[in-house]
């Protein structure tokens, strides 16, 4: 008989809370906030981002909660949890139950709250919650070969390029991107978060 390799429990929308910043299911509630963080930076501007243009954004929520109905994605928007105002947005994607796999992006923040904890912050909750509660082998990520920052981010965390697949995905202004692989397995989690734990330590300092 082959050994089930699935999720323990499967992925399903959830609040998550942690060092002053909150995860919440997306919705089309959630439109204008998430607006006024796209403009905060114009972030729509940049090419290598999936951030919606502001008549855009009902229908980049539409499409994600269209994922979520699927089955093969799980949106969140990203709350300061003092002031209630929405930083931006991420999710879990190409959500592969057979094999526990899930993947971590459509990421971004606010152009004020970026290089600040919020990331980190958003990245060791979303883990834990992977790791820990769904039982995920391993979360991957994917970006832009010109998405320098993007790429550091993912370094940053503790995740190993895994490779790049050429010629992968268009880009918004209709060129074709190649796709950087990243990824976290299971055996390297511990150390992981206990890296991201202490950087959120150093920044609450």
């Amino acid at each position: 008989m082959l050994k089930d390799q699935g999720f323990k429990l499967a992925p399903s929308p959830c609040t998550l809370k942690g060092w002053g910043v909150r995860l919440e299911p997306l919705s089309l509630a959630h439109a204008a906030g998430l607006t006024a963080a796209a403009r905060d930076g114009e972030l729509w501007n940049l090419r290598v981002t999936s951030v919606p243009e502001p008549e855009q954004t009902a229908h980049y929520i539409q499409t994600a909660l269209d994922g979520l109905a699927a089955g093969h994605m799980l949106p969140f928007v990203v709350v300061d949890d003092a002031s209630g105002n929405i930083l931006g947005s991420t999710r879990y994607h190409d959500i592969l139950p057979a094999v526990a796999r899930l993947e971590i992006g459509y990421t971004w923040y606010a152009k004020s709250q970026q290089r600040s904890h919020v990331n980190t912050a958003c990245k060791l909750m979303l883990l834990t919650q992977a790791f820990d509660v769904l039982g995920a082998g391993v979360v991957g990520w994917r970006t832009d070969n010109f998405n320098h920052a993007s790429q550091r981010a993912i370094e940053r965390l503790g995740a190993k390029r895994d490779g790049a697949i050429r010629h992968h995905a268009l880009r918004r202004d209709g060129t074709v991107r190649d796709t950087v692989m990243y990824s976290v397995i299971a055996g390297e989690w511990p150390e992981v978060r206990d890296h991201l734990t202490y950087q959120l330590k150093r920044h609450a300092r």
